[in-house]
């Protein structure tokens, strides 16, 4: 089955924002099993919308629209797409209450223009919006169906992964089943190394990698008659895949980021955390924090920018950084090691780098940062040197602070079995 996807708003051909729902659709599809050949973006534009849909309308089996749904003027795809199907636009009174409701319980007030997104082509199955008022849209026609979705990713996605894909599952005779196993602390090049034999031999079940910010993901995805044979043909490969990556491997759960699995390791051992952080500002504690459950580890988190605060919270040594300056091993080794001091956590983690664009020397080059972890009364110090501009320096800062802060747990407790 051939899958089309259309972005639809001016914004995204200004560059206003950036298309991530474009980049999970398509990576979402390739899940299911759907071949896309096309993306398209239109602007708010009637007539080239229109133009868009009948087009793709004559070589795709579904179209998968996101945007356009909002209550404005400019927002058209619903209308649009209704008018490329041969559909009338109805009022929909279960869409109605639900938009009654939402801005009943946010004590706000419904103005005119809110009651344009009830109107549902006639006939079309209606997605409910549990996380805004635009209801989703699934629209049947004779060689082709459209879907038609929110444009806030907060709306699309839950809306795509709930609703969406068990309707796109009961359309195709065979199912599709995938399973990411997540890799960190190994690039994507040595991964894929490692692999190769298994990608060349590939049938059914099917691998791919995707290189994400200091992570690879493999994506192990089988067809089958049900979902049961599916998920028995993911079993093996699955298996071989953990025996060759062992502890690189942070989890096989779709929905398991890599700083949950570094809190689920720490109340699994029982541990509490303190962050220490200097380029990185904070960003490792608010990875951390965006963890539910995280209250029961996380002790606390300083951010020392200036050599001036590292002497007076952390206490590292004015001959330290005289002597190695405040970007080095033993400075980072001091943040992790009086952190510890300070709050009492069973492991610390601290971060000391130049992130840019200035502050540089051939020595001392822009994008070396030392990360430092301690674990009771172990202390490890690492050395990394990354690229790009300062944003991407930090971010990748970031994870390799938590895949770290995951190793040195795991070399710690060397005999404790820590489900993945």
């Amino acid at each position: 089955m051939t899958v089309e996807l259309i972005s639809v708003g001016t914004e995204l051909l200004l560059g206003n924002i950036v298309n991530t729902n474009a980049a999970f659709l398509a990576e979402q599809c390739a899940a299911l099993g759907l071949s896309c050949y096309y993306q398209t973006v239109v602007g708010d534009n009637e007539e080239r919308l229109l133009d868009t849909i009948k087009t793709a309308m004559g070589r795709a089996d579904v179209l998968i629209l996101s945007g356009g749904l909002g209550p404005t003027p400019d927002d058209l795809t619903k209308e649009t797409a209704a008018k490329a199907f041969g559909m009338k636009l109805v009022e929909d009174a279960h869409s109605k209450e639900l938009i009654r409701s939402y801005f009943e319980m946010r004590g706000k007030e419904i103005v005119d223009s809110n009651w344009k997104q009830a109107l549902i082509p006639e006939g079309a199955i209606v997605l409910d919006n549990a996380n805004g008022t635009a209801p989703g849209v699934i629209m049947e026609g004779k060689d082709c169906t459209a879907v038609l979705l929110p444009g806030p990713p907060n709306e699309l996605v839950p809306m795509f992964k709930n609703q969406v894909v068990p309707y796109l599952n009961s359309k195709t005779k065979r199912v599709i089943y995938s399973q990411t196993v997540k890799i960190c602390g190994m690039g994507e090049s040595m991964v894929a190394e490692k692999i190769q034999d298994l990608i060349d031999a590939q049938e059914n079940p099917t691998i791919a990698t995707y290189a994400k910010t200091g992570e690879v993901h493999v994506r192990i995805t089988a067809s089958a008659e049900d979902e049961k044979k599916a998920r028995k043909l993911v079993k093996p490969m699955r298996s071989e895949l953990k025996e060759r990556f062992k502890d690189y491997i942070y989890t096989t759960d779709e929905d398991t980021t890599l700083e949950k699995s570094c809190v689920d390791l720490l109340v699994a051992n029982g541990l509490t955390i303190s962050t220490m952080e200097s380029c990185t500002g904070g960003l490792i504690a608010g990875r951390l924090i965006n963890v539910p459950g995280v209250s029961d580890v996380f002790k606390a988190g300083y951010v020392t920018y200036s050599n001036k605060a590292k002497r007076k919270v952390l206490g590292v040594k004015q001959t330290t950084l005289k002597k190695y300056g405040a970007v080095s091993t033993q400075v980072a080794k001091e943040m992790a090691e009086g952190v510890s001091l300070l709050t009492k956590a069973d492991v610390t983690i601290s971060v000391t780098g130049i992130a840019g664009p200035d502050g540089g020397s051939e020595e001392k080059p822009v994008g070396l940062v030392y990360i430092g972890c301690r674990v009771k009364n172990k202390t490890r110090v690492e050395e990394y040197r990354f690229s790009g501009n300062r944003a991407k320096i930090r971010e990748n800062a970031v994870v390799a602070a938590l895949t770290l802060l995951r190793k040195c747990v795991l070399e710690y407790y060397s005999q404790v079995t820590f489900k993945q």
